[in-house]
């Protein structure tokens, strides 16, 4: 008898586990290793093979990019640590599971079943190392299904954990999390505030610093929504960049530059201790981060934004067979892309609700028919809630295409934005109230409504109602999901 409650799914669980985990065999071609780096607040172009190595090198990411598919359209589900991050383990949208923001909660994990567990549930050995921000009891493996999770954040131990476990003798094939927190202190160091990874030295001359984005100002006729997420921001403690001169946003995007090559010396020490057990041919490995940052772009720090800085995240995934570079401009949804894309090249069976695409076919260069048009961005803003009452609280979504991104937002009496990205990839120029634009703002608006529906989005509707008619700011708090449970609050970052 099936039992009803967490507890007796728990018990069953295990027992299946135990039993597909009898007679697994090591890796090989079918059943490759799967090793998964995750960084912290790195934004696509942050790597020297996307932006040359005048000011950043990342030889790490570099390498792996020169046998891997690099994809230059790969988005975040959403620009924030904990929605972005449970997307990414359950395949599945923020508004799905519920985690809408940093909030601690805990996930049912029936119904949001973790990526370690599917991969345990095939015979894997699984282990996690470095930041969690998953919404499961790290101490219950049942839960989440990593049998080893240490999620201390300090990447030189993630990196030492990860080295150990590669030099064991693998009698499964694994699957291996190597979760690292930096360039996230790019945060602190706008506050100088020490560093919890280690101190980066000082900047350099003025001559020497890296140059300022060439979008550093905000775009025009911007939508009210960030408007007054700005005017918060500059105001509050924790974004002290509103008086930022020059200089400072030159040494703040010196310092993430920093951040960056030290933990890609890290991925380094890890990459290379799996060539050394003698593994590389027989895993698979997955590179990305969890959101980007702004460095200065529209005069922003951080994240939760939808500008590109923000939501765009760097992708790589390697795979033993691919010998050369390839890149990719396909539209990729992070969030719930890259557990279809994992599982498949397992062979683990895809489980019907997850709505996200798998990127072996564009990995392996095999012939893809169709793909996707568009990916869309949630985002309800909550760091704006870090500002007090400086702030109000609002949400939105983005829709981009092939050249044009869409964004809403829930308040003020200018809500969108539209902007050709092919002829502005900075998002200076909003087109959303241009006459000459109106069909292409329809077709966008109308894109976003038939995702709400298929997806049961219900904030779409209201993002949408009465031709997205202006809404006063009110404080809003996002429903969480009926099967998560909430927690205390955590530090929004």
């Amino acid at each position: 008898m099936r039992s009803n409650s967490i507890h007796g799914r728990f018990l069953l669980f295990g027992c299946l586990v135990a039993c597909l985990t009898v007679g697994a065999q090591s890796a090989s071609p079918d059943r490759p290793n799967i090793l998964f780096i995750l960084t912290d607040q790195q934004s696509a172009e942050a790597m020297s093979c996307q932006m040359g190595n005048r000011f950043l090198q990342t030889p790490a990411l570099d390498g792996l990019a020169t046998r891997g598919t690099l994809f230059t359209r790969a988005y975040a589900a959403n620009p924030l640590c904990m929605p972005s991050r449970n997307s990414m383990f359950t395949g599945r949208y923020p508004h799905e599971t519920g985690v809408t923001d940093n909030t601690q909660t805990q996930l049912d994990p029936v119904e949001f079943v973790n990526l370690g567990n599917y991969f345990r549930q095939a015979g894997y050995r699984t282990a996690y190392y470095g930041k969690w921000h998953l919404c499961y009891d790290d101490k219950q493996t049942a839960t989440h299904g990593f049998e080893i999770v240490d999620r201390r954040q300090k990447d030189t131990l993630t990196a030492d954990n990860a080295v150990t476990f590669l030099g064991q003798k693998h009698e499964r094939p694994f699957l291996l999390v190597v979760s690292f927190l930096n360039p996230h202190n790019v945060c602190e160091l706008a506050r100088d505030e020490p560093l919890s990874n280690g101190p980066i030295g000082d900047p350099p001359p003025d001559a020497t610093l890296p140059p300022l984005p060439a979008n550093l100002e905000p775009p025009g006729d911007e939508p009210d929504s960030m408007i007054q997420m700005r005017r918060g921001y500059h105001a509050s403690p924790l974004f002290p960049v509103g008086d930022f001169t020059p200089e400072r946003w030159r040494n703040l995007r010196w310092g993430y530059y920093r951040l960056i090559e030290k933990m890609d010396a890290e991925i380094g020490r890890v990459l290379t201790a799996l060539r050394a057990a003698g593994l590389e041919q027989d895993t698979l490995i997955v590179f990305t981060s969890d959101h980007g940052e702004c460095a200065g772009a529209h005069r922003l720090n951080q994240k939760t934004v939808l500008y590109e800085e923000s939501a765009r995240v760097p992708l790589i995934i390697s795979h033993p067979a691919q010998k050369s570079s390839r890149t990719s401009e396909r539209l990729v949804n992070t969030g719930i892309d890259l557990l279809p894309t994992m599982l498949d090249f397992a062979g683990i069976p895809r489980p019907r609700r997850l709505s996200g695409l798998s990127l072996r076919p564009l990995v392996q260069d095999e012939p893809v028919m169709a793909w996707r048009d568009q990916v869309i961005v949630q985002n309800n803003m909550s760091q704006a809630g870090l500002a007090g009452d400086l702030v109000p609280m609002t949400e939105g979504r983005m829709v981009r295409t092939e050249r044009y991104k869409y964004c809403v937002y829930a308040h003020g009496e200018h809500r969108e934005s539209l902007v050709d990205l092919e002829n502005d990839p900075g998002e200076m120029v909003n087109l959303a109230r241009r006459p000459e634009f109106r069909s292409v703002l329809l077709e966008h608006r109308e894109r976003l409504r038939q995702f709400g529906v298929q997806h049961n989005d219900a904030l779409v509707a209201t993002l949408l109602a009465d031709e997205v008619a202006p809404r006063p700011f009110a404080k809003i708090t996002t429903p969480k999901n009926p099967r998560s449970v909430a927690r205390p609050a955590a530090k929004q970052e």
